[in-house]
């Protein structure tokens, strides 16, 4: 009975190492620079450097209620340490957090800068905690859950 016990103890250990995930931790997927992208004829922003692609027409949706004046606009573009995606560009009001799915990316979170007037010169920088996004004089503190102040 007892060597029974032992056995089983041995065969549960093994099987519940088995089933354990590989994480390797910790990773720092920041963009050390935020990127300024222009928008294509087919609505899509391209980074060659870092392989990366996506469909933005749908922002233009959300902000402006019109997904067919994109061609030529300009988004800026950062990636924080956890791997959100920070998205805005001139004449936005709102700050879009995207996390990568498979084939995609998922809105997070949709950050509200001003309920009024819209950015005129928006800029991110990396920061060690935080997303800073400059417009102008004024300064905004960001994570993926929303302004730090």
């Amino acid at each position: 009975m007892k060597y029974f016990t032992i056995v089983v103890s041995f065969l549960l250990l093994i099987l519940i190492s088995a089933c354990s995930t590989l994480t390797l931790k910790p990773a720092d997927y920041a963009w050390p620079i935020e990127n300024a992208l222009k928008v294509d004829a087919k609505g899509t922003i391209t980074e060659q450097r870092f392989s990366f692609s996506v469909n933005v027409k749908p922002i233009f949706f959300e902000e402006f209620k019109d997904s067919t004046n994109y061609i030529g606009k300009e988004l800026r573009i950062i990636r924080d340490r956890a791997g959100f995606y920070f998205i805005t560009g001139k004449d936005f009001k709102n700050v879009y957090v995207f996390k990568p799915i498979e084939s995609g990316m998922q809105l997070e979170n949709k950050i509200v800068i001003s309920e009024t007037k819209g950015l005129t010169s928006p800029a991110f920088n990396q920061r060690n905690r935080y997303i800073e996004l400059i417009d102008a004089t004024n300064k905004y503190q960001l994570t993926s859950k929303g302004l730090m102040r």
